[in-house]
């Protein structure tokens, strides 16, 4: 296999990459914000529910393929679809089991389901989550395969922190995932930014890098690991009306509480 493409199909964006296959280099991408939320409830519209649920998913990742195609001035025909994150889900493409943990690190006993259609001249290949009795990951499971290289093989045991909408803490031993939990942490920023009563409180505007960002950041992040949540959320408030601090500050205080908040799950010493 000389080239593959890369379909990281999340909740809300579509993201396709031409890689190489010898040193998976980025040939180039097209990103859509085609995601599996919006491509589902398209799906169930009137119009669209005559179609099968797969050949309609598929229509929408060959729009994309012609899309990318052109941008490359390049056939993409014959080259593998690999798909990751929540295609393989109950509101994806096809609905496939999750892997009961453990896995190994570099993803070679993942569930993998190989499908080719009629109408389009590339192969799919989905990748299945993985499952604990309490928690679910799609997507990550890849993210871990890719980090494999650079773990080391520790006895002791390691951790693979994974940020995102929802980030996982995953816990490694003898090359093998064996426990992992997920946090609510990127959503409940974007909840509590644009939804909440907070939302007045803050502002974009300020880069990271700014010292007086770092800062807030930083207070936001001890706050997280010593107070009580709900009641340090609405010092975010407070802060904005007494003008203890701007509503810029208040932007990356929120941050660093939420991600403050989710570190006090890590074991002491980590």
């Amino acid at each position: 296999m000389k080239n593959f493409i890369s379909c990281d199909w999340g909740t809300t964006s579509l993201r396709l990459r031409l890689i190489k296959a010898d040193d998976l280099t980025v040939v180039g991408e097209e990103i859509s914000d085609q995601g599996i939320a919006r491509t589902f409830d398209a799906w169930q519209q009137p119009e669209n529910h005559k179609f099968l649920r797969m050949d309609f998913y598929i229509s929408i990742i060959k729009n994309q393929l012609q899309a990318l195609s052109r941008k490359l001035k390049l056939s993409l025909d014959n080259i593998p679809v690999i798909l990751s994150g929540m295609a393989s889900s109950n509101i994806g493409m096809i609905n496939l089991p999750y892997k009961k943990l453990p896995f190994k690190t570099d993803g070679t006993d993942l569930e993998v389901k190989t499908l080719e259609d009629e109408f389009c001249k590339n192969k799919f290949i989905i990748i299945s989550g993985v499952r604990t009795d309490e928690d679910i990951m799609r997507g990550e499971e890849t993210k871990i395969a890719g980090c494999s290289g650079f773990l080391k093989n520790i006895a002791d045991g390691q951790i693979l922190i994974l940020p995102g909408t929802h980030p996982k803490h995953v816990y490694i031993k003898d090359n093998n995932v064996v426990s992992f939990k997920t946090f609510m942490t990127g959503e409940l920023f974007e909840l509590l930014s644009t939804k909440s009563i907070l939302a007045d409180s803050l502002e974009k505007g300020m880069i990271f890098f700014e010292r007086v960002s770092q800062q807030s950041f930083s207070d936001g992040v001890k706050a997280g690991q010593s107070s009580n949540l709900l009641q340090a959320c609405f010092a975010i408030r407070v802060n904005d009306v007494l003008k203890n601090i701007s509503k810029q500050e208040n932007f990356f205080y929120l941050s660093g509480l939420l991600i403050g908040t989710e570190l006090r799950d890590l074991e002491p010493g980590i």
